[in-house]
This record gives structure tokens, sequence and C-alpha cells, in this order.
């Protein structure tokens, strides 16, 4: 499906990953209303939402948005999406690698299986949405926005979430390292790193952690929130916006 074409003046190209729904539909439509264009991806079964996000985001926004349906797992699905966001969109300026799932249940269950099947996704597949988009930009020569999407798990590992926490807190690694190397291009890299936020994903992995008592589950986790809420998918939006702004510049491995 083509998008429609904005007589504005663009603010830069961005790829969100994971944007069919949840915190990566919010961010694409937030980033697309503060005059971004937009490629917008998720894997192939999620084709029909990706459709009508870019259908809701064009007529709200005026953007250019255009759909690239691949796993970012794979390395050829990774750089086609980057080579074709050039090719369509004309460049890229920020890259958003907040594709991610999530599995709960004792460490002592956990599949190798599944564990790889998480380390696949949310840590290669990071990786390479951080390799081919700094090679763009390194080349573009305009400097960047790299972010990727951490987690509170990431910062302090919870009970029946070892393999998910696992790999929230590699990407700590790689992107403090990855925003040393490639800093002196004018390219920032930054993890954002949501608490209990009401989505898709948080309320199954409630309902795992909790053995099915979601209900109680939320109540623990509410508590432990300051705000005594869980927060909303537009808050991590917000944020994102910021990060992704000319305004961050001085930002970067965090």
């Amino acid at each position: 499906m083509s998008s429609a074409t904005s007589s504005a003046t663009s603010k830069g190209v961005v790829i969100v990953t994971g944007s069919a729904q949840g915190i990566g539909l919010a961010i694409a439509h937030r980033l697309a209303k503060d005059g971004f264009d937009i490629m917008l991806n998720d894997i192939t079964t999620k084709t029909t939402q990706l459709e009508e996000a870019q259908t809701k985001i064009v007529h709200e926004t005026g953007r250019r948005v255009e759909i690239f349906s691949g796993d970012v797992s794979k390395e050829e699905d990774v750089k086609g999406m980057v080579d074709t966001t050039v090719k369509t969109l004309g460049g890229l300026d920020v890259m958003v690698a907040n594709a991610g799932v999530c599995t709960t249940g004792p460490m002592i269950d956990v599949s190798v299986a599944e564990w790889d099947r998480l380390f696949s996704i949310n840590v290669r597949g990071t990786f390479l949405c951080y390799k081919y988009a700094a090679k763009q930009m390194i080349a573009q020569g305009r400097g960047g926005r790299i972010l990727g999407a951490c987690s509170g798990a990431g910062k302090q590992g919870e009970k029946f979430m070892s393999a998910y926490a696992s790999t929230k807190f590699a990407l700590r690694g790689l992107t403090q390292a990855t925003a040393q190397e490639i800093g002196e291009h004018g390219i920032t890299v930054n993890l954002y790193a949501p608490g209990p936020i009401d989505t898709e994903m948080t309320r199954s992995a409630v309902a795992g952690i909790g053995g099915g008592n979601a209900e109680a589950t939320v109540a623990m986790y509410t508590e432990r929130v300051a705000l005594k809420r869980f927060g909303d998918v537009t808050e991590i939006a917000n944020l994102v916006s910021f990060i992704a702004s000319k305004d961050s510049g001085f930002i970067t491995g965090s």
C-alpha cells in the first residue's frame, strides 16, 4: 500500500519496529505528529494491522507512511527494511528498535528453544537494527538517533522473568558500547526503559507471573509504582519524541 505524500517539510525519516500495536504504534503515531515520515515494521502475520495503522496515521497527520513486513531477528529482513526505507522515504534519521517479546515462568522450566527465541528477537534483532541504521547514518553524514527498548526488568531482575530480564540487561551493554563507538558521527544511542505499561504484552506477562491470578499481580505491581497506576503507551511515546528530537543532542549511552 502506498502512503500519502505530505506537502509539509519533513523533520526526517523514522523506522519503528514492532509498530503494529502497543508502544510501537504509539511511538510511530507521535513521531508522525512531530513531522517525521515513518516506516512501520512488524512480522508478516501483523501486516493487516500495519496497513490499518498506516491508514490511520496518514489520515491524522498527513505524513508519508510506508510499511515493511519482516522479522528483525533475520539479517536479510533488517537490511532490506533499511534499504527500502532509504529508497522510498529518502534516508534514515531515527531508528526505534522497539520490537520485543516476553515469556514468564520459573527459570528451571524455561526451554532452550524459548531462551533462544527471546534472545534472537530482543537482542539479535536490536543489534541488527542498530548495525544497519548506524551504517546508513554514517554514510549519510548528518548524524541521527538510535533508540532501543529496554525495561525495568533490565535494571532489576524479577522472579519468573529470567529470560526476558537477561535480554534487557544485554541491551544495556550493547547500547552503551555502540554509543561510544559512533558518537563521533553525531549519532546518539539510547534506551527507553518503561515500567509497567498497559499493553497486551504486559497483560500476558502479568497473567503468567501470577499463575493466572492477573488481578492480584496487577495490584502488586501497581503498589510498587510511585504513581500507583500502570503507564499509558502515549507516555512512552512522549519520551521517545524528546529523545528523537534535536533537543536531546547531548544525551547518549543512557
